[in-house]
């Protein structure tokens, strides 16, 4: 019988994680599970960010903005202090380099007070060059109160008190584009413990049509970058194809209905082949998040001594696409780039 899973938290980020954590203090029994596609948490934003512990400056003075910012900012340095994740209260300066600055300047200084920001001070340029040398400006605002942080250490700190408090990790990245995911039928590709995938998996099955288990936690991940290597390939090798038909003065349509029916068959010629024919690419699996992927598949690749050479010429293939103003275009307007089309 599969054990049951009470909530499945989406996403292995500093929101998720903290999600996760504060529903299981109030709620101890809780049978929680976080998904996320990545190898491993705060892959995007959470880990790639300025690491700033912001003050509440910027925001209207009252809004939600503004009160969460300060409380939240609050909450943080508790958290950072509770569990020595490393940080520093290090202040900030706002600078106005000209006199049409210094109104938006003095707008700040005063959003700054009404949200009750610690120590505001305004600043000549002699004890702002004594507070950063390296700074120049006619004045500024010295906001004491301002941090910095590792937000990825902060997201793996939230994983590590979750799972000490029965939390279980799942990585499960999907495939099978926007039709499988309109008609429900996506495949994920799950890495981490076996039973705590069971307990999702009833979950996983309003999306899905096969969920199958890789090994430990990162083996979902890895294996969609095998799945996006394959892709990459076939797609490039499918637009020069048509691209070669068209040139050859083929009836390229007819072509494809018969090397369809051989060795030629993949996925992509039959739901892309006569969609790239007819050029169009406002649908599918975009550019920008091919190239996403791309990205982590190379990385990876170095760090494990793997070659991926057509992988990284696609890579730069679909960067033309982009600079062709087609990052939402599908995954299939490779053949843009062998048109030469804008």
């Amino acid at each position: 019988m599969t054990e049951r899973c009470d909530v499945a938290v989406v996403g292995g980020g500093i929101l998720g994680l903290a999600t996760a954590l504060r529903l299981l203090e109030r709620l101890p029994d809780l049978r929680l599970t976080v998904l996320e596609k990545e190898p491993h948490l705060a892959a995007h934003q959470s880990g790639h960010n300025s690491g700033v512990i912001h003050s509440g400056l910027y925001y209207r003075p009252g809004s939600e903005k503004a009160k969460t910012c300060v409380e939240g900012g609050r909450l943080l340095l508790d958290f950072c202090r509770t569990y020595g994740v490393p940080h520093e209260i290090c202040g900030k300066l706002v600078v106005a380099t000209s006199t049409e600055e210094l109104p938006r300047l003095d707008e700040l200084a005063r959003r700054g007070k009404e949200n009750g920001v610690a120590g505001l001070r305004e600043l000549g340029p002699e004890e702002l060059r004594k507070i950063e040398p390296h700074a120049a400006g006619i004045k500024a605002l010295h906001v004491p109160p301002t941090g910095i942080t590792n937000y990825g250490v902060v997201a793996r700190t939230l994983a590590a008190e979750a799972e000490r408090r029965g939390c279980a990790f799942v990585d499960a990245p999907v495939s099978g584009g926007q039709v499988g995911a309109e008609q429900g039928r996506l495949t994920v590709m799950a890495g981490g413990d076996a039973v705590a995938l069971e307990r999702v998996r009833p979950l996983l099955a309003s999306y899905t049509h096969a969920v199958r288990r890789m090994g430990p936690s990162g083996s979902g991940q890895l294996t969609k970058m095998f799945n996006q290597i394959c892709i990459a390939g076939l797609v490039q090798a499918l637009a020069e194809g048509i691209a070669f038909a068209e040139r050859a003065g083929l009836e390229v349509e007819q072509a494809l209905d018969v090397i369809s029916k051989g060795a030629a068959q993949s996925w992509q010629m039959e739901n892309r082949g006569r969609t790239m024919l007819a050029d169009k690419f406002d649908f599918g699996f975009a550019v920008d998040w091919m190239r996403k992927d791309l990205a982590l598949c190379l990385a990876e690749a170095r760090a494990r001594g793997a070659a991926l050479p057509v992988t990284a010429l696609v890579d730069q293939f679909y960067a033309r696409v982009q600079a062709q103003g087609g990052g939402r275009w599908d995954s299939s307007s490779l053949i843009r780039v062998l048109r030469d089309k804008g």
